[in-house]
């Protein structure tokens, strides 16, 4: 794997394809900079080893070019988060950008526009690809983010930098804490996959389920389990499609003596709302017209058990509607539970996008031994597939 430090930037351009994709509000400010604080160590070393760099993003789903998706609104906060002034170019490919890179000299930084304001991007396009390759001497990958994506500045730019391409310090991180957890993990390994739908953890499911000695199930998911083995859900989420499914990874899990563990208490409402009346029974006992939106307290010591016997723990969803603070409490408690074992000895790697949320919201961010900063294509080598913009390096 070709990491930064195997180059010495000195009078080159490094070409940084980072993931500035980052929320804001109304006024056009940076609501949450996590990304942008995540690449602020690759950028620094290229300049202190006396080079500059030229950055590129995309910033949501514009359609066409939409000046409240231009990249022009967060110099400021990237400016203040590196320490360094950043310059913009309202540009990605032609003459003004080339005079702008033409222009940087040694510690400087340029931020090019929103990729995404040309459909050639997304679409992987080769000759755009090129254009924009031409902005650097040597090509830097450091956004995790999108390296489930072939888009043109992920994985088809790539094959203009033959030796000159390599990961920056935030993926080498990634691809090396995802590797600790699938194929180098101490055991007990514990996965923790929650959410809505078994549907959408299903092949994360298939891939790990031979690697791992506990499986944790919360969620909207534990419903279609406790439905499919005779349960009483009421009003529950499930999908009555994935019933049969629900059993065959139970039954391969015995195959492969892969313990399950599905909440054994639930906290219920009669309505999806925070003001709704509650109540905590047993998951298969749930009445009609109740729901289950968190797990309750016995499951929470069950669960608290488990974790702490486990060396390595890889967190994947929420247990409940943690958005909601009547139905957080079971989230709350599965955070502390690996915050323990993370003390005491245990690897733990958070990623998804609500359980990144949950560990932001509840504070569990410095707690855990990594929190990862792309949900899709975090599941996606989950589920042991490979990303087109880890390839494109590894080529």
């Amino acid at each position: 794997m070709k990491t930064l430090n195997e180059f010495n930037f000195k009078n080159k351009k490094a070409l940084i394809r980072v993931d500035f994709n980052v929320p804001l509000n109304d006024a056009f400010e940076v609501t949450d900079a996590t990304r942008i604080q995540a690449a602020k160590s690759t950028i620094i070393k290229v300049l202190e080893d006396g080079g500059s760099c030229v950055l590129m993003s995309h910033l949501g789903r514009p359609k066409g070019k939409e000046e409240a998706f231009s990249l022009r609104h967060i110099v400021a906060e990237v400016t203040k988060i590196l320490g360094v002034k950043v310059k913009f170019v309202n540009d990605c490919i032609g003459d003004k950008v080339q005079q702008a890179v033409a222009n940087l000299q040694n510690g400087e930084i340029l931020l090019l526009e929103n990729l995404r304001f040309y459909s050639e991007e997304k679409a992987g396009d080769i000759a755009f690809a090129e254009k924009l390759s031409k902005w650097g001497d040597i090509y830097v990958n450091d956004a995790f983010g999108t390296a489930h994506r072939a888009h043109a500045s992920t994985a088809i730019i790539a094959q203009f930098f033959q030796e000159n391409k390599c990961f920056g310090n935030l993926l080498s991180t990634e691809i090396e804490s995802i590797n600790k957890v699938l194929n180098d993990a101490e055991k007990p390994v514990t996965a923790i996959l929650g959410g809505a739908k078994v549907s959408s953890k299903i092949g994360v499911i298939e891939n790990i389920i031979e690697k791992v000695d506990h499986i944790i199930v919360g969620g909207g998911m534990t419903f279609t389990f406790i439905k499919a083995l005779g349960g009483n859900i009421g009003n529950s989420l499930v999908e009555d499609d994935k019933l049969s499914l629900a059993l065959a990874i139970l039954k391969l899990a015995k195959e492969k003596n892969t313990e399950i563990h599905l909440p054994v208490d639930a906290v219920i409402a009669d309505a999806f709302s925070n003001d709704a009346n509650t109540q905590i029974v047993d998951t298969t006992k749930i009445p009609e017209g109740w729901m289950g939106l968190d797990c309750g307290p016995k499951t929470s010591e069950k669960f608290a058990e488990v974790i702490a016997k486990s060396k390595t723990i890889l967190w994947n969803g929420p247990l409940g509607v943690f958005e909601l603070d009547n139905f957080s409490k079971g989230t709350i408690e599965l955070g502390n539970a690996i915050a323990k074992a993370t003390e005491n000895g245990a690897f733990s790697l958070v990623g998804g996008g609500d359980s990144v949320a949950a560990v932001k919201q509840f504070g569990f961010g410095d707690k855990v031994s990594y929190v990862s900063t792309g949900g899709g294509a975090m599941l996606e080598m989950l589920e042991g597939k490979t990303l087109p913009g880890i390839e494109a390096i590894l080529k």
